[in-house]
């Protein structure tokens, strides 16, 4: 394996770490991950799925018996418990404050999850794909406008992207395992 000249910026070190999350997810409509990092040092780390102790979605092959996921209903919550919030319970089992910390996220976090963020003191959120738009925007610009968190839209350089793929796809030689 060669060596790369160039090393990926801490955002998009952060943002691959937190896509690495992602795959532990056990959600069927997206995976998302998240990580809480202070001081260029991970504190948390979450994924998106049901609470302990129930059926993962993707283990039972459907969210609800009649829903193949649960964004076809508007009427059925999500089983799922968002990245974001996972993270932050992660961080409050283990006794880490998140004051002053900042959230890497795979998807631009919903209101509620936009709300945990600011109550768990996390001052800045960076994302990577944007949810969907809904009538919250301006209550999230609200929040921005009145400086109690800041967003910020993220996004891997093709060098970035293809030095993480270039480490996944290494094999093992026998010998090693």
């Amino acid at each position: 394996m060669s060596i790369p000249k160039g090393r990926p910026s801490w955002d998009e070190y952060f943002l691959i770490l937190a896509k690495l999350a992602a795959i532990r997810s056990t959600c069927i409509a997206r995976q998302v991950g998240a990580v809480i990092v202070k001081d260029r040092q991970v504190l948390a780390t979450g994924y998106n799925g049901p609470p302990s102790g129930l059926a993962h979605c993707t283990d039972q092959g459907y969210c609800y018996p009649d829903l193949l996921d649960c964004e076809q209903s508007d009427t059925k919550p999500s089983r799922a418990i968002h990245a974001e919030a996972n993270a932050i319970a992660q961080a409050a089992r283990h006794g880490i404050p998140t004051e002053n910390a900042s959230i890497y996220v795979t998807l631009e976090p919903c209101l509620s999850c936009l709300k945990l963020i600011i109550s768990a003191g996390i001052s800045q959120v960076y994302y990577e794909t944007n949810f969907r738009k809904t009538n919250n925007q301006p209550l999230r610009d609200d929040f921005i406008t009145q400086g109690l968190v800041t967003l910020k839209q993220i996004s891997l350089s093709s060098e970035s992207a293809a030095m993480a793929a270039s480490v996944f796809l290494v094999a093992i030689p026998s010998s090693d395992v």
